[in-house]
């Protein structure tokens, strides 16, 4: 069955589920011509808005994109109201023209006004919608028989895609890749460094005049499948996943283009399997469950990724925190009452406590012995005195050079005696050196 199609009733909103030869046919395209007319076209709308949209989220035009969107509504209704038909490509180039009126109404108000971008953005996207709702009010009381179906452009209606409208997503595809491909340096200078590139010389104007261009084709392109309400969501979503998984803007521009793309071709899949779910709204939270397991599966940027390394790191820093305290009391033995009263010092929970002695025990820093005491290996001797060391360095570092009082450093020391490297050690002595001031190595008494 053709997404976003089906019974129109009000009261029966239920959905069968469906079989498993039905999941097959609609996944491997063989679920009938207009289906696989809607989720091609999809699949390319979301492939090049999520290769556009990464150049308009670094080029901070992410919001942009949303008054854009929402400025083409008027387009659609003059277009309509002076043409008196409605023919599909007559009502994109009308919302083409409203839309970029839009964008220029904004770049106006930056230009000649104090106001700021978010106001300016706020201002344009809510008259521009609010006078382009009055034309359909206006339509559908004045022109009721020809004015049927021109609010699906505000939530969008895949279904009445036709084999042409596929071409024009494939061509805009076709054309944000190449865009993409042969003026990646370009884009990204303007992205990263405007500034830069206009010394440089090169045409700034030309090269964002592009890419907005690119923007706005991909937006009126979108209305049909998805709404001017939901376009936006495919520009923004896609490229903001993706910065999760990668640093390298080639990357960033192929994931956000598969996540872009998979998010189509899924939501238009769930759409015809589930007949009343609108095909516009599905892939739009489709692209919303992506960027959900991107924030937090993400290997290094994602949610659960950073909390891990963090905790990593409070464990780290408790841990050399109980070897400086050994180094201190010049024992490598601590009892099981010198460990208790140290975690209740620093109020560790008794899990916490716990999970410290592991940590250590873990990393063979420690060595467990009878009645709770801990003893301390040959490498947590090591890392104590180290710990202990940077500890004396950085202190009379800032009491040196940085006119503080010895009484105010501790704090800020405990924080930074755990990351200092062997090369700004190194620096560190010989700065020190220099004002005369030397800190020996230091040694646990007793120590193996």
């Amino acid at each position: 069955m053709t997404p976003g199609t089906g019974p129109s009733s009000i009261q029966d909103v239920t959905d069968e589920w469906p079989a498993i030869a039905e999941i097959i046919e609609t996944i491997t395209l063989r679920a009938g011509h207009n289906t696989n007319m809607v989720i091609a076209g999809t699949t390319l709308l979301g492939l090049a808005a999520g290769l556009i949209g990464v150049f308009a989220l670094l080029r901070n035009r992410s919001l942009m994109t949303d008054a854009l969107s929402h400025a083409t509504l008027p387009g659609i209704t003059l277009a309509f109201l002076i043409l008196g038909a409605k023919s599909l490509p007559v009502l994109l180039l009308g919302a083409t023209i409203t839309g970029v009126l839009g964008v220029l109404c904004i770049q106006l108000l930056l230009r000649h006004t104090r106001l700021r971008e978010d106001a300016s953005i706020g201002i344009v996207l809510s008259v521009f919608f609010g006078a382009g709702i009055v034309g359909l009010s206006y339509i559908q009381v004045n022109a009721p028989s020809g004015s049927g179906g021109l609010n699906h452009f505000i939530y969008g209606q895949a279904a009445t895609m036709q084999p042409r409208d596929v071409v024009l997503m494939g061509a805009i595809a076709l054309a944000a890749m190449i865009a993409t491909i042969f003026l990646l340096k370009e884009f990204t200078i303007v992205c990263f460094n405007d500034a830069f590139a206009r010394v440089d010389g090169w045409p700034v104007g030309l090269i964002d005049l592009l890419m907005m261009a690119l923007v706005v084709v991909v937006t009126v392109a979108g209305l049909q499948a998805v709404g001017l309400i939901l376009v936006v969501s495919l520009l923004i979503i896609p490229p903001v996943a993706a910065r999760f998984w990668t640093d390298r803007l080639p990357r960033l521009v192929i994931i956000a283009a598969l996540i872009g793309a998979c998010s189509g071709y899924t939501g238009s899949v769930v759409s015809a399997l589930f007949p009343r779910k609108p095909a516009g709204a599905v892939i739009v939270l489709t692209a919303g469950v992506f960027f959900a397991i991107s924030m937090f599966f993400a290997p290094r940027r994602g949610v659960i990724a950073i909390t891990i390394r963090r905790q990593k790191l409070r464990m780290k820093i408790a841990g050399d925190h109980l070897l400086e305290f050994a180094h201190d009391l010049g024992e490598t033995m601590i009892s099981r009452d010198q460990y208790l009263g140290f975690a209740k010092l620093h109020a560790w929970s008794k899990t916490y406590t716990a999970m410290v002695g592991f940590s250590l025990a873990r990393d063979g820093m420690i060595e467990r012995v009878n009645q709770g005491g801990i003893t301390l290996t040959d490498a947590g001797v090591r890392r104590g005195n180290r710990v202990s060391r940077n500890h004396a360095l950085w202190e009379q570092y800032l009491v040196s050079y940085a006119d503080i009082a010895p009484s105010h450093v501790d704090w800020s020391v405990d924080l930074v005696e755990h990351v200092l490297s062997e090369d700004l050690v190194l620096e560190l002595e010989s700065a020190l050196r220099k004002r005369g001031v030397v800190i020996p190595e230091h040694t646990i008494v007793g120590g193996r």
